[in-house]
């Protein structure tokens, strides 16, 4: 175990999480809102860690890997369909993009 307290890392991954939070509900840019999802799943991954080192088992650290799968699917979908829809709207702003407007 190390030094350092495990709330620290808890506090650490509580404030990565609600900055990711305000990121997502205040900014307008969709690659800005996609990397402040990626910012709280890194934060879930952190608080996986640390209760998995604290209890001393390697659960939370297999569920990290699981998390990380989704994470780089996700990030391959997310920017695939980013792409387009720039492609058709010249915008990656999320106000400007409305793809079910007839």
């Amino acid at each position: 175990m190390s030094s350092i307290p495990m709330e620290c890392y808890l506090i650490l991954s509580a404030f990565m999480f609600c900055v990711g939070v305000a990121g997502v509900l205040t900014r307008r840019n969709a690659i800005v809102v996609f990397m402040c999802i990626e910012l709280m799943l890194n934060s879930a991954n952190l608080t996986l860690v640390t209760f998995s080192s604290y209890l001393g088992n390697s659960i939370g650290q297999v569920f990290v890997f699981f998390v990380m799968t989704v994470a780089a699917a996700e990030a391959a979908v997310g920017l695939a369909i980013i792409i387009a829809i720039f492609r058709n709207k010249k915008t990656v702003n999320i106000d400007e993009i409305n793809i079910f407007k007839w």
